[in-house]
């Protein structure tokens, strides 16, 4: 088993002050119409910072390209659960991510491997950001607890237990929340940006807002989210049946 020096699970960052903050959906290995989105908003890698929801990899043809991408200052993930899948590729059900498209990394030299195994590790679990409007929170699928504090406080737990696993796998995996349509929301947080479900708009119950709108699918697109006013690029959906 490959042991891996995993980062903080938390991952605060001050108000961006000189430019925009933006969230994206799951990206799965389509870097390349990810930055065609970033330039249409016509994002500044100067001053503005990309914040992905995760699930970066498989899928797409674009999966090795993550390496590159993070190493760009302004490019902050969380992990997903394909991300997951990397940390421990020596432990997980193979088949199962194989068949959900990560045939890209069995095809890896076991160094390869490693090394993903290694950036991967270093990815948070949860991201929080001031805003000049209120903090906002990000993981992959959902936050399982009533309050981001609550499951802030679970995440930096320094104890490796039972309950932190579920609490991780939850926040990676979970779609309670989108399957019932609860609106209860999430205290603590002006609001919580989550992807993992692709939807063919974004989504917001209570102050859980849903970005994944399937970028990586053929007739799906990326949304940004501008994290300062909410609002969502592009604003209407785009013809789901228009070719790329």
């Amino acid at each position: 088993m490959l042991e891996t020096l995993e980062a903080p699970r938390v991952k605060r960052f001050a108000a961006n002050v000189a430019g925009r903050d933006f969230a994206v959906g799951d990206i799965h290995g389509y870097f390349t119409r990810v930055q065609a989105a970033l330039d249409a908003a016509g994002f500044n890698p100067s001053l503005d910072r990309l914040f992905s929801v995760g699930d970066l990899i498989d899928r797409g043809p674009e999966c090795r390209d993550v390496l590159d991408w993070l190493e760009k200052p302004w490019f902050h993930p969380v992990r997903g659960n394909h991300d997951d899948y990397v940390v421990h590729f020596d432990t997980c059900d193979v088949d199962s991510w194989i068949y959900n498209g990560g045939s890209w990394f069995a095809g890896l030299s076991l160094p390869e491997q490693q090394h993903f195994a290694t950036r991967f590790a270093e990815l948070p679990i949860a991201i929080e950001i001031e805003t000049a409007q209120g903090l906002i929170g990000i993981v992959h699928a959902d936050c399982p607890l009533p309050s981001w504090e609550a499951l802030r406080n679970e995440l930096e737990t320094p104890e490796s237990d039972e309950r932190l696993a579920h609490v991780q796998t939850r926040c990676m995996w979970s779609r309670r929340r989108i399957d019932q349509f609860e609106t209860h929301g999430v205290g603590g947080l002006r609001a919580l940006v989550v992807g993992h479900t692709p939807l063919q708009k974004p989504v917001r119950l209570g102050n859980v807002i849903h970005i994944d709108t399937g970028g990586w699918k053929d007739r799906g697109f990326f949304t940004l989210l501008n994290l300062e006013t909410l609002e969502t690029i592009p604003s209407v959906p785009p013809n789901p049946f228009s070719h790329r």
